[in-house]
């Protein structure tokens, strides 16, 4: 009988190798095509040794054609929001496992209309070990002018009730 095969043998060395946070493991990783190290657990996308919690990724998308993971994250309005171009030719199962992590992060997302069909998006998250409070966001479509006090009234209330739908998890 053959013995079983374990994925974390599978994993790049140099992904083993990588420090992670404290009680977290390499489920998947890559290095990148300028020998940067991209690690994935269970809590955290790590790039570089930097803790991404899988709640703080706002966008990952794979660039097929170019074979780059854009990984934007999460931001302050207003400021740009910080992003990796991540070159990789090999993915293995990093992507499958960064989109069901920042998937997982993801309680609530819904769209609420202010101008017309321009509006503001609502977002809860959650670190999907469920170990933190969900985090309220809300992100302005393009048009939509966060200064406008009644813009700022009607997006503050779609929060609240989106919280109230929630309720404590």
């Amino acid at each position: 009988m053959r013995p079983a095969i374990r994925l974390r043998n599978r994993l790049p060395e140099a992904v083993r190798a990588a420090t992670v946070g404290p009680g977290e493991k390499a489920l998947a990783g890559a290095v990148t095509s300028d020998d940067r190290v991209v690690v994935g657990t269970r809590d955290a996308l790590y790039v570089d040794d930097r803790r991404i919690p899988w709640e703080s990724v706002e966008r990952a998308e794979w660039d097929k054609e170019n074979a780059t993971l854009n990984v934007s994250e999460v931001g302050t309005w207003g400021q740009a929001r910080p992003a990796h171009a991540l070159a990789i030719e090999a993915p293995g199962r990093l992507l499958e496992l960064v989109r069901e992590r920042v998937t997982a992060s993801i309680i609530l997302q819904r769209h609420v209309p202010i101008h017309g069909k321009r509006g503001v998006v609502v977002i809860g998250r959650r670190a999907p070990s469920g170990n933190h409070a969900v985090q309220w966001v809300y992100e302005f479509d393009e048009g939509v002018d966060p200064d406008d006090s009644e813009v700022r009234r009607r997006a503050e209330a779609a929060l609240v009730e989106a919280r109230d739908e929630v309720g404590e998890l």
